[in-house]
């Protein structure tokens, strides 16, 4: 008679996980392009943005040099802005999942945001190889706060990216608002210019986004000549913890009702 392995619920989750990870690395890789596509569109980007920065600059922005300047503001807002499309649609698009009595939502929304997490490290690891081997000046005075801050933004990502993902169960036209919503976060979030560029009269009304500071504190964490006026740090840390403990309760209020919809 063959033996009944019993897993405890922490190995039998991991499985979970590890398993729909894997089911987002093939969806990515059925596209041509495949993952190459994450580092080429923000290559792109940076290459242009920076570009038309240092024709007005001469190089240097509020002492950085300026492709690290752009380099920031493009890789966290366009994660902060990847991250909540995946993970707003993580509970719907693995919804036949669910009839698995193993298989919860949070599991994807984890997969789906370690994923995203994953892809972004290799994009900035081909970043700073490129720039190494065009002999290019490079410069982390502080590398693990660089990280943390970016931890920081994964973290409020995911939170609003859960709270959206319940919003569409219920009303599915949720997602055409969250479109018209996000795309001002491109503009306001510090790609381009610095809140140093900007007169300190009007400042506030670009200091209510997490995601500046986020930009701006990275910015001063590897060079911190750059300076961190107008941002804090516990501004940052309270919108991250304020976020995730509204999304993890609304997530353990609502979930079953969700998905049942």
């Amino acid at each position: 008679m063959a033996k009944v392995q019993k897993r405890s619920l922490l190995i039998v989750w991991r499985d979970v996980i590890f398993a729909i990870f894997l089911r987002e690395i093939k969806s990515k890789f059925n596209d041509k392009f495949g993952i190459a596509w994450s580092v080429i569109s923000p290559l792109a980007f940076i290459f242009m943005l920076s570009y038309i920065r240092e024709r007005m600059d001469g190089g240097d922005t509020h002492g950085i040099p300026t492709f690290w300047f752009v380099v920031y503001g493009m890789m966290l807002v366009q994660f902060f802005l990847g991250l909540i499309e995946s993970v707003s649609n993580a509970i719907q698009k693995n919804k036949p999942l669910y009839a698995f009595r193993q298989v919860q939502p949070i599991s994807s929304v984890i997969a789906i945001a370690g994923f995203e997490l994953l892809i972004k490290f290799f994009v900035i690891l081909t970043i700073l190889m490129i720039t190494y081997y065009l002999h290019m000046e490079t410069q982390i005075a502080d590398p693990i706060e660089v990280i943390l801050i970016i931890l920081r933004v994964w973290l409020i990502a995911t939170s609003l990216g859960i709270l959206i993902s319940l919003a569409k169960c219920y009303v599915p036209e949720v997602g055409k608002i969250q479109s018209l919503a996000m795309r001002p976060v491109f503009f306001i979030s510090g790609i381009f210019f610095s809140l140093q560029d900007i007169p300190q009269e009007y400042w506030h009304y670009l200091t209510w986004n997490p995601l500046l500071h986020a930009v701006e504190l990275a910015r001063f964490a590897a060079y911190p000549q750059y300076g961190n006026a107008g941002v804090s740090y516990f501004f940052l840390d309270s919108a991250t913890i304020i976020c995730v403990f509204f999304a993890l309760a609304c997530y353990q209020i609502s979930w079953k009702q969700a998905i049942s919809r």
